[in-house]
C-alpha cells in the first residue's frame, strides 16, 4: 500500500490461472468491441438550463451516473483521461483493464468492498485536476438508487455534483440486477445533462432521476 501523499493506494489482488487467462484475453476483445461498435453510433447532448456538458467543463468535477449506461458512456467519453471509481471484484478487474484500454484511469474499490480506499484515491485525482464518475448505484444496486459515495467525494473535495444519463434509442437489455444496456449498431443516443446540485443525498438522487426522464422524452 503507497502512503504517500499525493499518490493513489493500490491493494494487490491475486487470481486464480483461468482469472488470469480471462484477464489477459477478455479486456483486449471487449475494447475491441466497444470500438467496433462505437463508431457506428451516433451521439446528442441535451442540457437543463445553466447545464454543460461535461467535456466543456473544465477539471476536476464530480458526476454521477447510472451503472446501467456504463458502455454507452465507455465510448463516448474515452481518451478524456476520466477517472472511474469501479469495485475491486473479478468482473469490477475484467471492466477496469477494459475501460482502461479506452483512455480511462480505473480507481478500485466500492461502497460495499474497500470503499475508504476507493474514496481516498478518487479525492487524490480530483486534487490531480481529473473528471470524477462513479456510477451511484453501483455495483450491485438497487438500481437507480444512489449510494452515499458521490456525495461524500462531493463533500470531502468540496465541489457540487452533475449528473448524467445516456440513452440509446435502440439497445439490448441484459437480465442483470441493473438492466444493462447495450446499444445496438447504428443507433441514435441521447446523452443528457443536468445543472449542479449541491452534495446532498436527496439532491443527487433527484438529478439522477431527471436525467433519466430528460434523457429517454427526447429523441437523439
Amino acid at each position: 500500500m503507497d502512503r504517500h501523499k499525493g499518490k493513489l493506494i493500490f491493494v494487490p489482488q491475486t487470481y486464480t490461472l483461468k482469472q488470469r487467462i480471462a484477464l489477459s484475453i477478455v479486456p483486449r476483445i471487449a475494447s475491441l468491441v466497444i470500438r467496433c461498435l462505437g463508431i457506428t453510433l451516433r451521439y446528442k447532448d441535451i442540457c437543463d438550463p445553466g447545464a454543460t456538458p461535461g467535456y466543456y467543463v473544465q477539471p476536476p468535477a464530480v458526476y454521477a451516473f447510472w451503472h446501467r449506461c456504463l458502455l454507452a458512456c465507455a465510448w463516448r467519453f474515452r481518451n478524456g483521461g476520466v477517472t472511474i471509481l469501479i469495485s475491486r471484484s473479478f468482473d469490477g478487474e475484467l471492466i477496469a483493464r477494459t475501460v482502461e484500454r479506452l483512455g480511462f484511469i480505473a480507481i478500485r474499490g466500492s461502497s460495499s468492498r474497500d470503499g475508504a480506499v476507493g474514496l481516498r484515491n478518487l479525492q487524490r485525482a480530483y486534487l490531480g485536476g481529473h473528471y470524477c464518475a462513479i456510477t451511484a448505484d453501483g455495483p450491485r444496486g438497487p438500481a437507480q438508487v444512489a449510494k452515499p459515495g458521490v456525495v461524500q467525494l462531493a463533500k470531502l473535495v468540496g465541489s457540487p455534483v452533475s449528473a448524467f444519463y445516456v440513452h440509446p434509442e435502440r439497445a439490448w437489455h441484459l437480465r442483470s440486477w441493473d438492466r444493462f444496456l447495450i446499444p445496438k449498431p447504428f443507433s441514435r443516443v441521447t446523452v443528457a445533462w443536468t445543472a449542479q446540485v449541491p452534495a446532498e443525498q436527496a439532491a443527487v438522487q433527484a438529478a439522477l432521476d431527471h436525467a433519466v426522464e430528460l434523457a429517454e422524452s427526447h429523441k437523439a
